[in-house]
């Protein structure tokens, strides 16, 4: 079967979506074939008509199938909500799929000309008032704006989102990075909730909008004895609510809708000084490179930290090699961060291969299976680490974070002259230059490492 020209049937030289309804949704459809025009004799376009219509059909057919004759419980109210968005987001997208943008019958009456009226009128037959609701009654609910949009609640519309809409950007990420991720959208819907309201979708005003908007500069202004919370942060949740309402209304057909979180956001302003400092020299020589210094921590724990100091890595990209990503009897041992098909790493440019030298091979001699007990648990990891560095007083100041590993790492490399793109490609930086070569072979990278890696006694020899 040629897939990519599936349903489809040319006659006269125009393009047909024809396609056999399934014997399972026999008794919900009394057509034995579904056929119908797709006015275009151009197959490229016809493609995208007919995949509209394919996906237009299997939600009619997924609406009419499922909930008659059942007794009224919360679960089916839940599940009849569904079926009826599904019955509108089916109705929207056959109407395109016609050459229409699906607007209900009230507003048709009041917006649209006789000319279209009279086009969309052409393209439906009568029908029978005395039968059950069949396909063709699908037809006249899309072309015609039969249907009433559903209601559905920032609340609803945001499990929709999580479920259906945004379901392919989870499907390479790990458990752990699905809550996350999932935590953080939570949040700025939440909020909005708590200070407008769980309203519905098409209820939402440019007025609550910015009622949301004010709620955020607020609490970004600075006032005496209160810490301002960070525009960042601000931008994030608006920005949120503001894919909210155009994903969730491009799901269901209406792209076109305006989008009352448009243009709300916080500007930033840099100071042109690094949030997190980087670790001296003098100070990973003297205070951490130096035995005993995490004498009592768990020694995962210190070997990650070690790890971290010459190859600039991410504490989670340390904490989640697997064994095959880690290279010891390699001619030069290396360590290898890639995707894997339950966790994703942050962008592309972050696969990369970095040479293992000084401490941090040291430290990968010791685990070479990698690090199983922080392994997709960086809240454990974090905790541990940050509570192991004060408790010692590991941190020169109080901005100080395990990060400042990697700044640490970044600062050697310039001062030691290693060029730009090593540079970037070690740290898994975008480079917008174009490519040349593979960024040097592992022994030339090696090399350029050594330059800047610290002296260090046999720091892990307490360790297992």
């Amino acid at each position: 079967m040629d897939l990519e020209n599936r349903h489809l049937k040319q006659k006269r030289g125009y393009w047909h979506y024809q396609r056999r309804v399934p014997k399972r949704y026999a008794s919900f459809d009394d057509r034995r074939v579904v056929e119908c025009s797709l006015r275009t004799k151009s197959i490229e376009i016809a493609r995208l008509r007919r995949d509209a219509m394919e996906e237009s059909d299997n939600l009619f057919w997924a609406s009419v199938a499922g909930i008659d004759g059942e007794t009224e419980t919360p679960e089916l109210v839940i599940r009849q909500r569904a079926v009826a968005q599904r019955r509108y987001k089916a109705a929207a997208t056959r109407a395109l799929a016609r050459g229409f943008v699906y607007t209900p019958a009230a507003e048709l009456a009041e917006t649209a000309g006789v000319e279209e009226l009279v086009e969309r009128l052409k393209t439906v037959e009568t029908v029978n008032e005395n039968r059950k609701r069949t396909a063709q009654d699908a037809e006249v609910e899309a072309v015609l704006g039969g249907l009433t949009p559903p209601s559905v609640t920032v609340s609803e519309a945001f499990e929709v989102y999580c479920n259906e809409i945004a379901s392919l950007q989870l499907v390479n990420k790990s458990a752990d990075q699905k809550a996350r991720w999932k935590k953080t959208k939570r949040r700025g819907v939440q909020y909005f909730i708590d200070v407008v309201g769980d309203k519905p979708m098409r209820e939402i005003t440019r007025q609550d909008a910015r009622q949301f908007y004010n709620w955020w500069r607020e609490r970004c202004e600075p006032k005496p004895g209160k810490k301002a919370l960070s525009p960042n942060t601000a931008s994030r949740d608006l920005g949120n609510m503001r894919q909210l309402n155009s994903e969730y209304f491009t799901f269901i057909g209406e792209e076109d809708r305006q989008n009352p979180f448009r243009n709300l956001l916080f500007e930033t302003k840099k100071t042109g000084l690094s949030a997190v400092p980087p670790f001296e020299d003098e100070w990973v020589r003297t205070r951490i490179l130096v035995p005993g210094a995490f004498e009592g921590m768990n020694d995962d724990a210190v070997r990650v930290v070690y790890a971290l100091i010459e190859t600039g890595c991410r504490p989670s990209e340390i904490a989640n090699l697997l064994a095959d990503d880690i290279f010891l009897d390699a001619e030069v041992p290396f360590i290898r961060i890639q995707p894997r098909r339950n966790r994703e790493i942050k962008t592309n440019s972050s696969i990369r291969e970095i040479p293992l030298v000084g401490v941090s091979l040291q430290a990968m001699r010791k685990s070479p299976d990698g690090f199983p007990r922080f392994r997709d648990k960086p809240d454990r990891l974090s905790n541990t680490l940050l509570q192991g560095f004060r408790r010692r007083k590991l941190f020169p100041t109080k901005k100080h974070v395990i990060y400042s590993f990697r700044h640490s790492f970044e600062k050697r490399m310039l001062e030691a002259g290693i060029d730009n793109d090593l540079r970037m490609l070690l740290m898994g930086h975008a480079n917008s230059r174009p490519a040349y070569g593979d960024g040097g072979s592992m022994s030339f990278r090696r090399d350029e490492l050594l330059k800047i890696a610290h002296p260090f006694t046999d720091v892990l020899s307490a360790t297992v």
